[in-house]
């Protein structure tokens, strides 16, 4: 039997923007918010220390008996402090955390939150009520970029109608109110019944959208459920997830929407199912591999003849702005980001990335090996727009440099495909032609894209290997498919892609030492089978090379390392001595870290 979970990703994925979610207050309870009936009761409390009372072992009781009423959150806060700025500032501790819990990571959005601004951002999810009063939510969804239209009055839902429509962005409901708002609803009297506008705004979201129900038990909130009730429209599933078993209300809401019961751990669990359930069919729906091939046959087709000169700059100019126009997107890739699960973000959209990069990428490949040199300044010029996305660099470290790993991509696949076609003329393009800018100044890719300015060592131990170079074979997975059809062997896609490494490294050193600065570049799993003097290493080949050919050598004539042969070989032997002890270092610790 089909996981009911699956269904559910299924359904959103397959039905975009056409599901909203009903929350309430078990998505908050991880990060430990109170609800308003707790705030009511702990405000009781604080009022019985002031008389000089004990009103345990039931506040709610000593309050009627003290006032003759029963509590009311409004009424409450109304009489406790007068003005609006007063009763904010009371209430904000509760659901603002103080240094403390923020360090223990208190009242901040949870997985859960975290995981609906995924879908959010990603356009899956449109429309939210929920009856919680925190922010959350609105938090999580800022993190991403995103700023939502909140309803949490009977004047913010006048008119707000029309916004329900394919092109809107994020509507919050708050039927219950904000915590910041005096009016919040909390008694049993308050959630009778809701103001005309926000009745009609449920009406329309009930009957035009599937639901997904977590942490409501349909209890307490008694005009919602009546919203629901009165609903005969179901023309998509209501899915409702509970810890427990559904009895009393929510069991009948089930059957009376004909909805589906999903039994979860807790919310955080779920929405981080669902979100990474919903992105891998994303990504299996993304760049499927006949559109991928169709394009490589366009691309193969135009560069054999100067008829289709113009049809093949449209094509990759085209392909190149859709790329530009995903990377640049700050709502699907925010770099301001909450570090709060950091890792599964840099999972997220290094997948993301590569994804988004392929067609490109097959682009530059194919015509990296197949096209003649009036072609090369098409690739560079893919490699350079990727490399310098609008803005400057900001937000958290990793997820900022990350952008750049389409463009790194681009740099590998279109080097690597050069030096398997021979063509040292576009490696040195490739290389030293195409600018690209950082925060302090702008460098030819071999200085300014590399595996380790891109992708550091945090970013690194994210990755699913115990290679030494985790990023640099991450890569070498990424990149072996789309070159499969130039490169057949794998011995000689290792031998390809050793070299375009190590060449780069010893082209960023050169550069390095020319300006005065330090002679050290990224090492990569080239360097990991060099122990002098064990043969076969690229390394060694290329001594072999340079003793065969001297200055004809194809990357000295092309203009690499200005030409010179004594030039390449200093810088040679500079890297080689620093990769050897650098290599040493690394196997040394190793070996303690078996002891």
């Amino acid at each position: 039997m089909i996981d009911p979970l699956d269904s559910l990703a299924f359904s959103v994925q397959s039905n975009k923007g056409v599901y909203a979610l009903l929350l309430g207050s078990g998505v908050s309870r991880s990060a430990q918010i109170p609800t308003g009936r707790d705030i009511v009761l702990d405000l009781i409390r604080k009022l019985a220390i002031l008389e000089s009372e004990d009103c345990e072992p039931d506040p709610a009781v000593w309050y009627k008996s003290k006032f003759g009423e029963d509590p009311d959150y409004s009424k409450l806060l109304s009489q406790v402090v007068y003005s609006a700025p007063e009763r904010r500032e009371l209430l904000r501790p509760y659901f603002e955390p103080t240094k403390e819990e923020r360090e223990e990571g208190l009242k901040l959005s949870t997985e859960a939150h975290q995981a609906i601004a995924n879908l959010v951002a990603s356009g899956y999810i449109r429309v939210i009520i929920t009856t919680n009063f925190d922010r959350l939510l609105e938090s999580a969804l800022g993190n991403r970029g995103i700023a939502p239209i909140v309803i949490n009055t009977e004047e913010a839902a006048k008119g707000v109608l029309p916004l329900i429509t394919h092109s809107a962005g994020c509507i919050i409901v708050k039927v219950n109110g904000d915590y910041l708002d005096p009016q919040t609803k909390n008694t049993a009297d308050e959630l009778k019944h809701y103001p005309e506008p926000i009745e009609k705004l449920l009406d329309r979201i009930f009957d035009e959208f599937g639901l997904i129900v977590c942490g409501w038990s349909g209890d307490s909130d008694i005009a919602l459920r009546a919203a629901l009730e009165k609903c005969s429209n179901h023309r998509f599933t209501t899915y409702w997830m509970d810890m427990r078993d559904p009895t009393g209300n929510a069991s009948n809401l089930i059957e009376l929407r004909r909805g589906k019961f999903i039994q979860i751990q807790n919310a955080d669990r779920f929405f981080c199912e669902l979100d990474e359930k919903v992105f891998a069919l994303e990504e299996y729906s993304k760049p499927h591999p006949l559109s991928v091939k169709a394009l490589v046959a366009q691309i193969k087709k135009y560069i054999v003849d100067d008829r289709y000169k113009i049809s093949l700059q449209d094509l990759v100019y085209q392909e190149v702005a859709k790329l530009y126009s995903e990377i640049s997107d700050e709502k699907k890739f925010p770099l301001n980001y909450s570090k709060n699960k950091i890792e599964d973000e840099i999972k997220r959209r290094i997948q993301l990335y590569e994804s988004l990069t392929e067609p490109v990428l097959s682009m530059v490949i194919v015509g990296s090996y197949w096209g003649n040199k009036s072609h090369d300044k098409l690739w560079t010029y893919c490699i350079e727009r990727m490399a310098n996305l609008p803005g400057e660099r900001h937000g958290i470290g990793e997820l900022s440099n990350l952008r750049l790993y389409p463009a790194l991509l681009l740099l590998y696949g279109g080097g690597i495909a050069s030096i398997a076609a021979e063509k040292y003329d576009l490696l040195y393009s490739l290389l030293m032609d195409v600018a690209v800018r950082d925060i302090y100044e702008e460098g030819p890719a071999a200085q300014k894209l590399n595996v380790f300015n891109v992708m550091n060592e945090n970013i690194g131990n994210v990755l699913d290997t115990e290679s030494p170079t985790p990023t640099n074979e991450q890569i070498y997975k990424v990149l072996r498919e789309p070159l499969k059809d130039i490169i057949t062997q794998d011995t000689k896609y290792q031998k390809y892609f050793y070299r375009f490494e190590y060449l780069s490294a010893l082209v960023e050193s050169y550069l390095n030492k020319k300006q005065g600065k330090n002679v050290w570049s990224p090492v990569g799993p080239f360097c990991w089978g060099y122990v002098p003097p064990l043969r076969g290493s690229i390394m060694e080949d290329i001594d072999l090379e340079i003793e065969t050919v001297g200055s004809n050598w194809q990357p000295l004539q092309a203009g690499l390392f200005r030409g010179s042969i004594d030039e390449f070989k200093d810088i040679k032997k500079e890297c080689d001595q620093k990769i050897h002890t650098f290599v040493k270092s690394q196997r040394l610790r190793s070996r303690r870290n078996l002891l």
